[in-house]
Formats: C-alpha cells, sequence, structure tokens
C-alpha cells in the first residue's frame, strides 16, 4: 500500500467575531478561545491580547519545530520551556503614527532538559530557525531575534 503524501501547501482557516471593541471569539478546526485586551486597556480579560498570541504562536511553534528536528536527529531533547521577551513599538496600536517593525526585538530562551548533547542541541537550534514559520516571519518583518538554546 502507498503512503499517503501529504499536501505541499495547505489552506489555514480561522474564525472571528468582535464581540466587543476589545474582544474577539476566534475559531480554529474545533477549538474556539478569546483574544482579548486586558481590563487596564479596556478589555475584559479572557484572553491574551493580540500582540501577545502572536509571542504565544512562537513559543508554541518553536517546540513543535524543535521536536521535529529532534526527532529527525535521533537526539533526546526532552521537554522544552520557552521563554520570551519583546521590545514592542506601541506608537501603531495607539494609532500615534505608522510603525513598520512594532516587534522590535524579540529574546526567546529555549531550555532542554533531554540527554542531548550541548553540540547537538546547538544542531536542533539552527534546524529549528531554517523551518519554524513563525521565527521567519517575525525575522522577515525586521523584528531583532535572539534565540538561545540550553539544557536545564
Amino acid at each position: 500500500m502507498p503512503a499517503l503524501r501529504e499536501k505541499t501547501v495547505v489552506k489555514l482557516r480561522a474564525k472571528g467575531q468582535g464581540i466587543s471593541h476589545s474582544r474577539t471569539d476566534i475559531g480554529i478546526r474545533d477549538l474556539n478561545f478569546a483574544i482579548d485586551e486586558p481590563e487596564a486597556r479596556g478589555g475584559t480579560n479572557l484572553g491574551p491580547a493580540p500582540t501577545e498570541a502572536a509571542l504565544a504562536a512562537l513559543a508554541g511553534c518553536t517546540n513543535v519545530i524543535g521536536h521535529k528536528c529532534a526527532g529527525r536527529m535521533g537526539v533526546d531533547i526532552g521537554r522544552l520551556s520557552i521563554e520570551i521577551s519583546c521590545e514592542f513599538d506601541r506608537r501603531g496600536v495607539t494609532l500615534e503614527e505608522e510603525v513598520d517593525v512594532p516587534f522590535v526585538e524579540l529574546r526567546q530562551v529555549v531550555t532542554c532538559d533531554g540527554t542531548l548533547t550541548g553540540e547537538e542541541l546547538q544542531s536542533v537550534a539552527t534546524e529549528v530557525a531554517k523551518f519554524c514559520p513563525l521565527s521567519k516571519l517575525f525575522e522577515q518583518s525586521g523584528t531583532a531575534m535572539e534565540t538561545i538554546w540550553q539544557k536545564a
């Protein structure tokens, strides 16, 4: 029996329903969640703000692609802990002025607890930089990115 060949390009879909000026209920596949602003900015704090959701997506993508790359290399990466900090230029979201690169600087520290060597970990890091679509999205937009991979 021949193996199924996955499509190279697929269509991703999301639906958003604006519930208020700050909250959008999102539907993706069979999942539903809220994107919202904190109460301090007039929201109801039922979910991350859109800009925070972008950072969460990067952490999730780093985890998934990191495990895929480690699996392809045959090394044990274990569990990943990912911390992201970002310098964000708010002038665009406050409508003060257009900002070409709102995520100015981004620092990601990825800590793994697997048995792989430090050299193997750096090889995984190199591969993740090649394949993580969210990392590429930030880098290509002009964000100065620093990603540090380390063992626990």
